[in-house]
């Protein structure tokens, strides 16, 4: 387990080549005294690693696309570096879980994030969460996991980190009244149903405040983001669902808030920018440079909090049923989603199918006990087949 302060923190960053692993590169580049990135981690696109390789040079690189490994290996010889070219999932797994890295930056987007960042918590490592899949289709089993090897969780998206942040560690939760989510409302904040229904996909992945990867802003339209932020909480700080509450503030300078049983509200406060929470993650307890501008709050000038609007975007309100229901229900309403997301990206289905689609998925498959990750993901694909056949009968105008 890496506890000095003072030595260099070798940090895995997986998902290198999206919008967050090149925000935490950033911030590692910052510091080369404290921190290096050893294993860089991308998907298909191995000119993105490449470029990455060459200006971090770390020890090892892999692809997850097998069929890349030729291009990587070529390239990272012909570049003149040392670096070690690896392919496949399971490479991710091992690396993560290896002796090159204390630290695990966790970014890979979906499902495909889940075996490494459970290889990361089993290893016992310093894990920087960005992969919201993990806790909402296997929370309960990564905590389990994490406990039992004494890894550090420390999640790495802005409201939950804002919570950790306020959260001292000897907190005892039966202080705490509530914790409170802000969600920036997306793109279509104020839009009524009715108008949502001739939404594209360019409009719903133009977020008015964070620049993020499709999935995550089309996610972030529907509110569907902000879900599954509401189960990851309950994983993350132990809260019940009664307990966890969202509130759309469009200017996204509060992150989220914790409330006390004695009155008192804590609320982390910062400009939209993923360098703030993965600076934290990288050097907590201590506080370092992040490259991110001071928040003036003279010039920002005034903060507006609104309930959410669960009629024009009830993927929240299905994200919190699932959490009630329990077990594989979670799991069926990720899974759901990212086929709906998929093919609404895809031009294939409107913008309002996607909750239509997540909704008849859930009712068609009942929560069962999730006990292990075999059943986890068994749902997880029987909802993705359910998912796809109930996408291909749908027009654009869901």
């Amino acid at each position: 387990m890496f506890n000095d302060s003072t030595a260099l923190r070798n940090v895995a960053v997986l998902g290198a080549t999206g919008s967050i692993g090149t925000s935490a590169l950033d911030v590692i580049a910052r510091h080369p005294d404290r921190l290096r990135a050893t294993v860089l981690a991308g998907g298909s696109n191995v000119d993105a690693l490449l470029a990455l390789c060459v200006r971090h040079r770390p020890t090892h690189a892999v692809i997850a696309e097998t069929s890349r490994y030729a291009a990587l290996r070529d390239g990272l010889s012909a570049a003149g570096l040392d670096t070690q070219a690896h392919a496949g999932n399971e490479a991710i797994d091992a690396l993560a879980a290896g002796d090159d890295c204390d630290t695990v930056i966790a970014a890979i987007v979906g499902a495909a994030g889940l075996s490494s960042t459970l290889a990361a918590a089993r290893a016992g490592k310093r894990l920087l969460l960005a992969n919201k899949e993990s806790l909402v289709l296997a929370g309960e089993l990564l905590m389990r996991a994490a406990r039992e090897s004494g890894a550090r969780i420390i999640p790495i998206d802005s409201e939950h980190n804002a919570i950790f942040q306020c959260l001292p560690d000897e907190a005892n939760r039966e202080t705490l009244r509530r914790i409170v989510l802000t969600a920036s409302g997306g793109p279509f904040r104020g839009w009524c149903r009715e108008d949502l229904a001739a939404v594209t996909p360019a409009q719903a992945v133009a977020h008015p405040r964070w620049s993020m990867g499709p999935k995550i802003s089309a996610d972030s339209a529907t509110l569907m983001n902000k879900g599954l932020e509401v189960i990851e909480a309950h994983h993350l700080f132990g809260m019940p669902p009664d307990r966890i509450e969202v509130l759309v503030h469009p200017q996204s300078l509060v992150h989220s808030l914790v409330e006390f049983v004695d009155g008192s509200t804590l609320a982390q406060l910062g400009l939209p920018d993923m360098r703030t929470a993965l600076a934290v993650g990288l050097a907590w307890p201590q506080r370092i440079e992040s490259g991110v501008e001071r928040l003036d709050l003279l010039t920002q000038r005034r903060l507006d909090f609104e309930a959410p609007d669960l009629d024009a975007f009830p993927c929240l309100a299905l994200a919190f049923r699932a959490l009630r229901a329990g077990g594989t229900a979670p799991a069926v309403l990720n899974a759901a989603n990212e086929i709906a997301v998929s093919a609404f990206l895809q031009g294939r289905v409107g913008f309002l199918a996607i909750p239509a689609l997540v909704e008849e998925v859930l009712a068609a498959l009942p929560p069962q006990t999730a006990d292990t990750l075999d059943t986890l993901l068994d749902a997880d694909a029987q909802a993705r087949r359910i998912a796809s056949k109930v996408a291909a009968t749908m027009t654009i105008g869901a």
